[in-house]
């Protein structure tokens, strides 16, 4: 079939590789210049298999109230809120609940579990050079409670065969031996062995040229005006440069997926988180992160990525706007420094950056089918999507190819809304 893919991030091209792969004639179409300049361009750079758990779950209400007051808070709401935050917000509160955190998180590692299996034959097949560290990720946590609180994800880890450690003070130190700089800080964490880091914008580019060996052809500095349809089928998407058809359609648009789909009374409830990071040289080794670290307290990644090290976090609810705001460089420059001070050389351009977050109320991703039948979307997945891509770029191609997918996608669709 002709496929047309909407959207060149890790998701979108994904999306066009395993459909490539599969047999069918995908073109992508993006705004922007080139592949993964958009949310996958700087995002922390994290592989989460395991730690894949959504925003929402016990507690947070009250810990919102907190961080709200907090000097270095990691979340920041406009105070002109919109009805689009309201709504959000309202929504993130239902998932707030230990039963709907059990399964939003569940069905979050059902898909970062097959998409840790997609980059080991990734990986296999191709000699792509993405900054890849095996390291594993180390929660880290500062207090009891959070220790306490750690024990809920610890039985949906055992359930998916997740691999992990609890560790002490020392065991931190030993995954992470910079810490011992620290240690005073530190009252434990979980040490997720199998998760990974790599660079996202390399690993989506090198998927780019493969998808271009396979045949699939990639339209860039297309914006896209409207979707047409007739009666329950899409029959084509109007252009800046023109109208494109294809035999089925797949949005990976992110957070912009909502405005493109709205008009075809498709409502998705995904709202556009703003993150930060900042991109530093590292000055020492020894003193620097080995591997990926998130610190529990002030929800912010430190990750190694080649001689570099990406702080990444916040979750900023101030709707579309991308503009960078000095709490972003200020509470991520904090949370280096507080852990790995001796890690980074200080720059003059730290490249702050920011993206915005496609993050849907229970944070599972929007994967497969919709009202219409030769539409389908691959979008919603927060701060996962690089943790997701390769494992969501396999599903959708097999709902579109009808083929079962390989790992169970209940929940996942859209209708879980309605």
């Amino acid at each position: 079939m002709k496929i047309l893919v909407a959207g060149s991030g890790i998701i979108g091209v994904s999306s066009a590789y395993y459909l490539a792969k599969a047999g069918h004639e995908v073109t992508v179409v993006d705004q922007e210049s080139a592949s993964a300049l958009s949310t996958s361009y700087a995002n922390a750079g994290q592989l989460s298999y395991g730690m894949s758990s959504p925003w929402a779950g016990p507690g947070i209400p009250f810990k919102a109230m907190k961080w709200l007051l907090a000097k270095y808070a990691p979340l920041i709401i406009n105070p002109k809120l919109t009805f689009l935050t309201i709504k959000f917000l309202f929504k993130i509160l239902r998932n707030c609940t230990v039963g709907r955190y059990e399964i939003n998180k569940s069905r979050m590692v059902r898909v970062s579990k097959y998409s840790q299996q997609a980059i080991a034959e990734m990986v296999k097949e191709y000699d792509f050079d993405f900054e890849l560290r095996s390291h594993g990720l180390l929660q880290v946590f500062r207090t009891q409670a959070q220790l306490e609180a750690s024990k809920k994800d610890m039985a949906v880890l055992d359930a998916y065969n997740v691999k992990y450690k609890k560790l002490n003070v020392e065991g931190c130190i030993k995954v992470e031996p910079a810490l011992i700089q620290v240690k005073d800080k530190i009252l434990g964490g979980i040490h997720y062995l199998e998760d990974q880091s790599a660079n996202c914008f390399l690993f989506t580019n090198h998927l780019t040229q493969a998808c271009k060996d396979l045949g699939v052809k990639f339209d860039f500095n297309v914006s896209i005006k409207k979707i047409d349809y007739e009666n329950k089928s899409i029959i084509g998407i109007q252009t800046d440069k023109g109208l494109y058809q294809a035999d089925r359609y797949v949005i990976a648009l992110g957070s912009e997926s909502t405005d493109i789909l709205a008009p075809l009374g498709i409502n998705l409830p995904i709202y556009p988180v703003k993150g930060y990071s900042i991109t530093m040289p590292i000055k020492d080794d020894a003193d620097a992160p080995q591997g990926t670290l998130m610190d529990e307290t002030y929800k912010v990644a430190i990750t190694r990525l080649g001689d570099t090290i990406r702080i990444a976090g916040i979750a900023e609810l101030t709707g579309y706007d991308k503009s960078l705001s000095k709490s972003g460089d200020r509470i991520t420059q904090f949370v280096l420094k507080d852990l790995f001070p001796k890690a980074a050389e200080q720059v003059e351009d730290d490249h702050l950056w920011v993206g915005l977050r496609p993050m849907t109320p229970d944070g599972t991703p929007i994967i497969g089918k919709t009202p219409y039948d030769n539409l389908f979307l691959n979008t919603g997945h927060g701060t996962l999507g690089w943790t997701m891509g390769l494992g969501s770029g396999k599903i959708i191609s097999s709902i579109i190819s009808e083929k079962t997918p390989e790992i169970d996608i209940e929940g996942l669709d859209m209708y879980r809304y309605q």
